[in-house]
């Protein structure tokens, strides 16, 4: 147990690509009571889009840049185009997930035919690891954290210090009282799905910096990040971000100290037991609200 505390920083900064997941789907749900299951295909799109203008030499902040305004214009025409035309029908919840989840797989298959099923090789972002107590933490990780966490700051700041912020906060928790004082509710969705897709894509850009590029590479981190919206609460995005690290942490000390084999059933275990106890989440509002 030596190696608790390397593990559990390796952990956070792999939490740290769930929490922006995690952080996307919140911001879309809060905006437009859809669950974006698309979310992690449409950035790994923006991300093979990213890795052909880095092979044609652009510096990887260009090309992430590029990625992340790719990705939130993706996911602007998704809600004007798909999300929007379902009006507020009965069942739009469970209907506007299907139609999500068709998407993704839409995408996968775009993504699949132009570049192949097999994985391609991506640019780290830094060579090397760091060493603690024996448990080696690659500085691509550390350093993928820390640009994570800048830009949670950034998001936080945003919807906290700024005007445009306050008026998605206000559109989000009454979406009437929005309109009565002159909000444009369909423009504030709108914005709501850019940011929401473009951090979806800067995770899945450090995934594949860590690892390597394929169609399904946003699978399992996206399955993390809603187990980490799940845990801190759907409708919390400070919940979300919590959540995302925690789930980081709890994956790694389950393959550390009982097995990789058992990750994903420990840790969707834990979370099952969590939601029994309070199924809005940690921080979630106990009555489910369009916010």
């Amino acid at each position: 147990m030596l190696d608790i505390v390397p593990i559990l920083i390796s952990g956070l900064a792999s939490g740290a690509a769930y929490a922006l997941l995690a952080l996307g789907i919140v911001i879309i749900f809060r905006s437009t009571d859809t669950v974006h299951f698309a979310i992690g295909d449409t950035g790994t799109l923006s991300v093979y889009l990213a890795a052909v203008a880095i092979g044609a030499g652009a510096p990887m902040t260009i090309a992430l840049v590029m990625a992340m305004l790719t990705a939130g214009v993706v996911g602007m025409a998704t809600q004007k185009l798909l999300i929007q035309p379902l009006g507020h029908r009965k069942n739009i919840v469970f209907i506007a997930l299907v139609v999500t989840i068709g998407l993704g797989l839409v995408i996968r298959a775009l993504v699949g035919a132009i570049w192949g099923h097999q994985a391609i090789s991506f640019p780290t972002l830094i060579e090397g690891s760091l060493v603690l107590a024996g448990v080696a933490i690659s500085w691509n990780k550390l350093v993928a954290a820390g640009l994570a966490l800048a830009a949670m700051g950034v998001v936080g700041w945003f919807f906290a210090r700024t005007a445009l912020g306050a008026a998605m906060r206000a559109g989000a928790e009454d979406p009437f009282a929005a309109r009565m004082i002159g909000l444009d509710a369909g423009r504030l969705a709108l914005l709501a799905w850019f940011l929401g897709c473009s951090l979806a894509c800067l995770a899945i850009f450090f995934i594949a910096a860590e690892s390597a590029l394929s169609p399904t590479l946003a699978h399992h981190p996206l399955f993390r990040g809603f187990a980490g919206v799940f845990l801190g609460g759907l409708t919390s995005m400070p919940g979300a971000v919590v959540g995302g690290f925690v789930i980081g942490m709890l994956d790694n000390i389950a393959g550390r100290y009982v097995s990789a084999n058992f990750r994903d059933t420990i840790v969707f275990g834990v979370i099952v037991v969590i939601l029994f106890l309070r199924p809005a989440g940690v921080l979630g509002a106990l009555k489910k609200e369009r916010v």
